[in-house]
């Protein structure tokens, strides 16, 4: 699937309360603006993305992040190593 189109909504990706709080704690972060975090890794150059089934899914850094394909909602992200 053509990640162009993850891209070209970026504006639109977003995450729920329960998500801000999952995120910083898989991924150890001090932010608050987990979006604005999510989605620098999802823009930089080196991140690979892979559309599967209803999910898109961002690796970058170690880090994976599942975007939900119709709704843009941050599900979730890991570590990876």
């Amino acid at each position: 699937m053509n990640k162009e189109i993850l891209l070209a909504n970026i504006n639109k990706i977003h995450t729920t309360e329960m998500g801000i709080e999952r995120i910083k704690k898989n991924l150890k972060l001090d932010t608050n603006d987990v979006v604005e975090f999510c989605k620098n890794r999802v823009l930089d150059k080196n991140c690979d993305i892979n559309k599967r089934g209803k999910n898109w899914y961002c690796e970058i850094d170690h880090i994976r992040i599942t975007i939900n394909a119709s709704s843009y909602t941050i599900i979730t992200a890991h570590r990876t190593d």
